[in-house]
């Protein structure tokens, strides 16, 4: 379970069974963790003073520390809620798949896992869809509301256009206060960099993008055919086909350009322990 890439597709198990390989995947990726991981779970900074014998190290201030050449550390005092929008990218070229787990399949446990682990910090969460369809969710600490659109996301739409960009303009439009924004997406949308950019400029955005091997000529010998999911343009494709994507690196470098943070994910390895250190990676920026 703990490896993700042995996890059946979400539609292929019952309400029941989906609701408790969600729980486990969330409790996989805080395991741990510290409760600062995300930005806008843990408490409002009230002020630094000098360290004492047993506190915490995650809590030190680097940087008073530095200056004044004494350790210090962070206080706290209230909760922040800051919102947490996961964007999800529901369209066609996500369901396609050479491997037994697709990049909708992927992106669908790890938007849940997150989502789940988010509101369990206090961060008021809502799954966003980047295609054609709405899902029925509101910035909410209701577990039922994620549950609902956790439960409209998992039942994939072959012929789904992509909406990606339109949805982070919208999020960037309609979401006044500060948040923490996911997008989770294969990037195939050419418009999808530009309009995470955009969204950076009052949100703090982070991308995981998700990759197929069959995208970076990673197969096994031979040859097939296909059809690009959003356009329905057929194709012959083998192991040598070079379809354009940075095998190692992705989009990182345009998306490093606008200050995102960004994982590279594929869909035939691991993905628990790669989200859970850029999480952490994330909470000690």
């Amino acid at each position: 379970m703990g490896t993700g890439i042995a996890l059946p597709p979400p539609e292929a198990l019952g309400h029941h069974e989906f609701e408790m390989v969600i729980r486990k995947l969330a409790n996989d990726l805080a395991h741990g963790a510290d409760e600062s991981i995300f930005v806008g779970s843990g408490l409002e900074y009230a002020q630094s003073r000098p360290y004492e014998p047993g506190d915490s190290i995650a809590s030190m201030d680097w940087k008073v520390s530095a200056r004044t050449g004494t350790p210090f550390v962070k206080e706290y005092d209230t909760l922040k809620r800051v919102p947490v929008q996961i964007v999800v990218d529901t369209s066609g070229s996500m369901v396609t798949s050479s491997g037994s787990l697709s990049k909708y399949a992927m992106a669908t446990w790890i938007a849940a896992a997150t989502g789940l682990v988010a509101q369990r910090r206090m961060s008021p969460t809502r799954l966003i869809g980047g295609g054609a369809r709405q899902l029925p969710s509101q910035t909410s600490l209701s577990r039922g509301a994620l549950q609902q659109a956790i439960e409209a996301l998992r039942h994939p739409d072959a012929a789904e256009k992509t909406h990606i960009a339109e949805a982070l303009d919208w999020v960037r439009a309609t979401t006044l206060q500060r948040s923490v924004v996911f997008v989770l997406s294969d990037l195939h949308d050419p418009e999808a960099i530009d309009a995470c950019r955009r969204l950076s400029q009052g949100h703090d955005v982070a991308v995981i993008e998700l990759q197929d091997p069959a995208e970076s000529g990673l197969t096994r010998g031979g040859f097939y055919r296909g059809s690009e999911a959003e356009t329905g343009q057929h194709f012959l494709g083998s192991s040598k086909t070079a379809w354009g994507i940075d095998s190692e690196k992705g989009r990182r470098g345009d998306l490093a350009e606008g200050g995102i943070d960004h994982l590279l994910l594929k869909t035939d390895q691991d993905f628990i322990s790669p989200v859970r250190r850029f999480l952490s990676d994330r909470g000690q920026g």
